[in-house]
């Protein structure tokens, strides 16, 4: 189901011109504290990987990918939902070591994304991966690399406003850590997990949800993860709240990786275990990947975020349905 919402009285701040200018610009520094902060280097990335490497993201597990047959190749490809499996087997080919890491541009088709003021079919953000040692594997760690991440963010649009004055969007550093079954336990009477993220976040502002994929006390998962890229014991997903559309912006989910034992016990109890036969599985229950935290942070709503746009396709060229457009043309919205 696709939906629109106008805020009352919205008028985009920059003109055509300076807004693309202001998207660059947020690109540009924003990686470049990023990668200072995180200590990542960039590396090129797939659009598609073939079906049989089992390196796709398999997000909530219903989503279908966009497949192609190949037959130079003579094997059948996909577009990349995200590159959450590829980047740690990328860690290995490269030889980082602990410490060191990689981030990259990743473009993606979610074609079965219903579409509102924030989701698009089309996904652009900056996918990353660090890696780290064993006894890193613990949420103090992730807190740690979460309010890395979050100074960048920061300061780049710190940096946005001195180039461009007339922008006012105010972003909180400090971050309110939260699990989701404390946050259930908070909000009985909300039943839906982003019901209780906007909540929450209205509060707090800048705020990071973690322990996400396993069932709650209620017998449900607050959203839904893939058993095999991040532990669900050790994930999360960053918020800011957004002032314009007045809801709880996800900027980044992102994770500390499953090691053998993890990665054991989530295809197990989510009944994916006819994945331990494909190529990265295996190399993953062997040992053979290095251990990592990663995830990934989205372009365009960063830059909609710090620009205080009203819709996505403010800051990215889609396709949306004719209400959308229409709606959107009637509000002085401009849709690239």
């Amino acid at each position: 189901m696709n939906t629109i919402y106008i805020p009352e009285g919205y008028k985009p701040v920059l003109d055509e011109y300076d807004t693309q200018r202001a998207i660059a610009y947020i690109k540009e520094t924003f990686q470049e504290e990023f990668a200072s902060a995180l200590n990542l280097k960039r590396v090129s990335a797939p659009l598609f990987v073939t079906e049989e490497s089992g390196l796709n993201d398999n997000l909530n597990g219903y989503e279908r990918a966009v497949s192609f047959d190949v037959p130079a190749v003579g094997a059948d490809a996909q577009v990349v939902h995200s590159l959450a499996k590829w980047k740690r087997l990328a860690l290995k080919r490269y030889n980082f070591n602990v410490g060191g890491g990689l981030y990259t541009d990743m473009n993606a088709i979610r074609r079965d994304e219903d579409l509102d003021n924030v989701h698009s079919i089309y996904v652009d953000q900056w996918d990353w991966e660090k890696v780290i040692t064993r006894e890193n594997r613990n949420s103090e760690y992730l807190k740690l690399i979460v309010r890395a991440i979050v100074r960048a963010i920061c300061d780049t649009n710190d940096r946005l406003h001195v180039r461009f004055p007339q922008l006012r969007v105010e972003l909180d550093r400090e971050v309110s850590f939260i699990t989701s079954q404390a946050l259930e336990d908070m909000y009985p009477d909300l039943k839906t997990g982003s019901q209780r993220e906007k909540a929450y976040v209205k509060d707090h502002h800048t705020a990071c949800i973690m322990q996400i994929g396993g069932a709650l006390r209620s017998g449900k998962p607050h959203d839904g993860r893939a058993p095999d890229y991040d532990d669900w014991q050790l994930n999360c997903d960053i918020f800011f709240w957004d002032e314009v559309l007045g809801r709880a912006l996800e900027i980044s989910s992102m994770g500390i990786r499953v090691d053998e034992a993890a990665l054991d016990y989530q295809l197990r109890v989510s009944g994916c275990d006819d994945r331990r036969a494909l190529p990265f599985h295996k190399m993953l229950l062997a040992g053979d990947l290095p251990l990592t935290i990663g995830g990934g942070i989205g372009q365009s709503r960063l830059a909609m975020l710090m620009m205080g746009c009203a819709h996505i396709g403010e800051v990215q060229s889609s396709i949306w349905d004719h209400e959308t457009v229409a709606a959107c043309e009637a509000a002085g919205i401009r849709l690239l």
